[in-house]
């Protein structure tokens, strides 16, 4: 179960590895497509696990650009099982990718003791309520993508078209702090609030380029950060690489988050991302 000193921020980089339990993920790694969902999920666990992971983040609907919308009923059917199954076998803290109040009150009910809301806590005005009653942690994502406004290409596939800022930083900081806000207002403790971004979400290309950039901007808020830049569109349309061949991009990407302030990742490639994070963490937090 997590506890608000799980996680001792600034010691080190914590990795968070993506399971989606999806037939439609973006990244090509749903696992929604499988005999026996739990079975597989249990395995992928374990590898992550013994990669380095400190988190695993649980989704059932995807969030990939065009993305058609699920029924909580749905939801539930895909994350339950394998939230409880990874609660009897796993010792690191699960998350729940939702931004439904009821699905995020099972799944937390079930083991899981994060919630991670793309929305933050801007979609369901009971999420917060939720998460308070349960004492569990958030992550607050920024996100101003509108999920039919997107766009494609055939090797490179879709990606959300950018949002029109007045003052792009600002802006990013400035929603972040409305969800902050809401979470403070139901009672949620401060000790337990994440803040994320939304990389990919809404911005173009160079925008997310130079989110990731600099990112320090952030840290002027006073909570930690977490980053998902894995697989993420903008590296396949800055390397011209579909979705498969982009794990050096999220590497660097990666990299360069955690010396401009990241606390937090979210990958998909465990193994080989915890290397570059524990590399990359020897050489900026070494003091």
């Amino acid at each position: 179960m997590y506890l608000p000193n799980h996680f001792v921020w600034g010691t080190q980089t914590f990795l968070m590895g993506v399971i989606n339990v999806t037939p439609d993920s973006f990244s090509g790694d749903g696992l929604g497509q499988k005999n026996d969902v739990v079975a597989h999920t249990l395995r992928l666990a374990t590898k992550f696990v013994e990669a380095g992971a400190h988190v695993l983040d649980v989704g059932g609907e995807s969030t990939r650009p065009g993305n058609k919308p699920i029924t909580v009923s749905e939801e539930l059917d895909r994350i339950i099982p394998v939230v409880k199954a990874l609660a009897d076998h796993v010792s690191i803290p699960i998350s729940v990718d939702t931004s439904k109040s009821i699905v995020a009150d099972a799944a937390l009910d079930a083991g899981a003791s994060i919630v991670n809301d793309i929305w933050g806590l801007r979609q369901d005005p009971e999420l917060a309520n939720i998460i308070y009653k349960h004492k569990s942690a958030v992550i607050l994502m920024q996100n101003s993508s509108r999920p039919l406004e997107t766009e494609s290409d055939e090797v490179l596939g879709s990606r959300y078209k950018s949002t029109l800022y007045n003052d792009f930083l600002p802006s990013i900081r400035s929603d972040l702090e409305m969800s902050i806000a809401i979470a403070l207002n139901a009672n949620i403790d401060k000790s337990n609030i994440i803040i994320d971004p939304g990389i990919g979400f809404g911005k173009s290309v160079n925008q997310n380029i130079r989110l990731i950039n600099e990112l320090d901007y952030f840290t002027e808020i006073g909570y930690p950060i977490l980053i998902g830049p894995s697989r993420k569109s903008f590296i396949g349309y800055t390397l011209n690489l579909p979705v498969e061949e982009r794990l050096e991009g999220t590497a660097a990407a990666i990299s360069v988050g955690i010396v401009r302030g990241a606390d937090m990742v979210r990958v998909h490639d465990v193994k080989p991302i915890s290397r570059i994070v524990r590399m990359t963490d020897s050489l900026v937090r070494y003091m």
